[in-house]
């Protein structure tokens, strides 16, 4: 399995900017497609934006959609998540998660998982 540790997290004010990186180890990061997901406390886990492994394909939730970039530079093992206009209900604990397959279910035991970065928004 891949190893993914999350990065670039931290407090913003409302209207801010912040990217978000996520590193691969173990594996090739190319072999594998990426998803950025969001869990605030009492909120059911969302994803916000996914890549396939070329990076051809991506897709946003509507409510990030016009704010959140997502990209990948797999020459560096590393994909992004740029997020402009940051709202109050941006704050979350953001994961990145990448399976071997660019169809599926995420929820599915191929789908390796970091750790988490915390983005706290103030009003």
């Amino acid at each position: 399995q891949v190893q993914l540790v999350e990065s670039g997290g931290g407090l913003v004010q409302a209207g801010g900017s912040l990217r978000l990186s996520c590193v691969a180890s173990g594996r090739t990061l190319s072999a594998y497609a990426v998803a950025w997901f969001r869990q605030a406390p009492g909120n059911e886990r969302e994803s916000v934006a996914r890549i396939s492994k070329v990076g051809g394909s991506i897709m946003y939730a509507n409510s990030v959609k016009g704010r959140f970039s997502i990209s990948r530079d797999n020459a560096k093992n590393m994909v992004y998540l740029q997020m402009n206009s940051l709202k109050p209900e941006d704050a979350a604990v953001y994961y990145c998660a990448a399976r071997p397959v660019d169809f599926g279910s995420w929820s599915g035991d191929l789908t390796s998982w970091g750790q988490g970065t915390q983005v706290t928004v103030s009003s």
